[in-house]
């Protein structure tokens, strides 16, 4: 066991586990923090998705020894009252429909937005490409993202 003094959704949390603990397990089963999904174990489906300092990683893979004084975001920290852009642009498309796989969704696409904030087509099948939706629902999410966005800019422009 080792501890860690963690910064998850802008809180410091302390921690003591074992260092190869993935992010997923010390969030869902440590820091009863459950909005951060487990899928597929190998990163290869996009339901553990979290932000390291802004950039969209998957959690499973993650050892707690590799976050160091990086900032976590987790989907209950993206915003606490579903206010983000990208929040209410899936409930404006409905996009969930079984809703499991919508965390790591939401959080790929907070972190495109926030690195390009006029994505085109293409970027968004690139930086959404290892998010799997069993629904099928991926029309419905590029719409949502393009909508985030046209609100982002126009948000930015009446400033």
């Amino acid at each position: 066991m080792a501890k860690y003094s963690l910064k998850i959704n802008g809180k410091i949390r302390q921690l003591d586990v074992d260092p190869s603990t993935p992010m997923l397990w010390v969030l869902r089963d440590h820091l009863d923090m459950p909005g951060t999904k487990y899928g597929c174990g190998i990163a290869q489906c996009g339901a553990c998705t979290v932000h390291l300092n802004g950039t969209a990683v998957r959690s499973c893979q993650l050892p707690i020894s590799a976050v160091g004084k990086e900032a976590i975001t987790t989907i209950e920290g993206l915003s606490a009252t579903g206010e983000h852009l990208v929040q209410k642009a899936w409930l404006e498309h409905d996009v969930a429909q079984c809703g499991y796989c919508q965390s790591g969704q939401i959080m790929s696409a907070a972190s495109l937005l926030k690195t390009n904030p006029k994505p085109t087509d293409e970027d968004i099948d690139l930086a959404m490409s290892g998010n799997i939706c069993r629904c099928g629902t991926y029309l419905r999410i590029k719409e949502a993202i393009k909508s985030a966005a046209k609100e982002g800019v126009a948000s930015s422009t009446r400033k």
